[in-house]
C-alpha cells in the first residue's frame, strides 16, 4: 500500500497545551507543549527520568495533570478515564511491554480489541498482525510469560493495534532488547505508519534509531521541552550529535546549552 493514500496534513491528530502533572509532590513534566500530525511519527526524545514516561501517561489518562490541556482529534480528553480515552481511538504500549503473562498469545491480542464489535475485524486485524511479526502465530497458544522480550515486545505492539487505533503511544520499545531485534522493531513500526497511516508518538532512548523513524522530534529536558525539529534537522544540531548520538566535531566535550525555541508547524 503507498504511503502517499496517508498524506500528513496540517492538522494535529494530538495536541498538548502547557500541560503539567506530577507524583505528590514530585513535578513530572512542566509546561509541555508539543502536537502530533495525522499520519506522522513523532518522537521525544530525553534522558533517563526527562519525564518522557510521564508524558504518555498524562494523555492515556494513567497520570492526570495538573495544568494545562490536551486535545485528540480535535476533542478534549484531559484527565479523562483510560478507558474512555482508548475507545475515541487511542492505544498506549507502555515502557516494560506489561502483557498478560498468564493468558495465552491469542488471548492477549483479543483483549487488545476487546472494546470492538465488529468480529470480522478483528479477525482480519489479527491476521494482519501475524503477518508483522509471524512469530507470534507460531506461539498463539504459548502462555505469553514464557515468550522472550523480544516477542513479548512484538505481542504489546500487536496488541495495541488490535484496537485499529488513530494513534499509538509506544514507550521505549527498545528497552532490554539487542541491536538486531531493536531494528526489526522499528522497521515494522515504520512500516505500520506507512501502510496503516496509524499515527504514532514514540518515547525512545535510542535516540539514532527514533530519529531515522520519525518525521519529527522533540527533546525534553527535566521535563521541559528544550528544543524542536524535523527529524532530519535534529540529526545535523551539534548538541544532538554530541549527547544523543555520541559524535564529537573535535574531539572536546563543550559544555551543554540548550536554546529554548518553538517551531509550531
Amino acid at each position: 500500500m503507498s504511503a502517499a493514500l496517508f498524506a500528513v496534513d496540517d492538522q494535529p491528530m494530538l495536541k498538548l497545551l502547557n500541560v503539567e502533572s506530577s507524583y505528590g509532590p514530585v513535578k513530572a513534566i512542566r509546561g509541555v507543549s508539543l502536537q502530533v500530525r495525522r499520519s506522522e511519527i513523532a518522537t521525544v526524545l530525553g534522558s533517563n527520568g526527562a519525564g518522557k514516561s510521564s508524558i504518555l501517561k498524562t494523555i492515556s489518562g494513567i497520570l492526570d495533570p495538573r495544568k494545562g490541556s490536551i486535545e485528540f482529534k480535535g476533542k478534549n480528553i484531559t484527565a479523562q478515564d483510560p478507558a474512555h480515552i482508548v475507545q475515541q481511538g487511542l492505544s498506549h504500549v507502555p515502557e516494560g511491554r506489561e502483557v498478560f503473562a498468564l493468558l495465552s498469545v491469542r488471548d492477549n491480542l483479543l483483549m487488545g480489541g476487546y472494546t470492538r464489535k465488529d468480529r470480522d475485524g478483528v479477525a482480519r486485524d489479527m491476521e494482519v498482525v501475524y503477518g508483522y511479526f509471524p512469530i507470534l502465530r507460531e506461539r498463539a497458544q504459548q502462555d505469553a510469560g514464557l515468550l522472550s522480550g523480544g516477542q513479548q515486545q512484538m505481542l504489546a505492539i500487536s496488541r495495541a493495534l488490535m484496537a485499529a487505533p488513530d494513534l499509538i503511544l509506544l514507550d521505549e520499545p527498545s528497552l532490554g532488547l539487542s541491536p538486531k531485534l531493536t531494528r526489526e522493531i522499528f522497521e515494522i513500526v515504520v512500516r505500520i505508519n506507512r501502510e496503516r497511516g496509524t499515527t504514532i508518538l514514540l518515547v525512545e532512548q535510542n535516540a539514532n534509531m527514533a530519529l531515522n523513524a520519525s518525521d519529527y522530534g522533540y527533546v525534553l529536558e527535566n521535563g521541559r521541552i528544550v528544543m524542536e525539529d524535523s527529524c532530519a534537522r535534529l540529526r545535523e544540531k551539534d548538541d544532538i550529535k554530541e549527547f544523543y548520538l555520541g559524535m564529537k566535531e573535535d574531539g572536546v566535550r563543550g559544555e551543554r546549552r540548550w536554546k529554548k525555541k518553538k517551531t509550531w508547524r
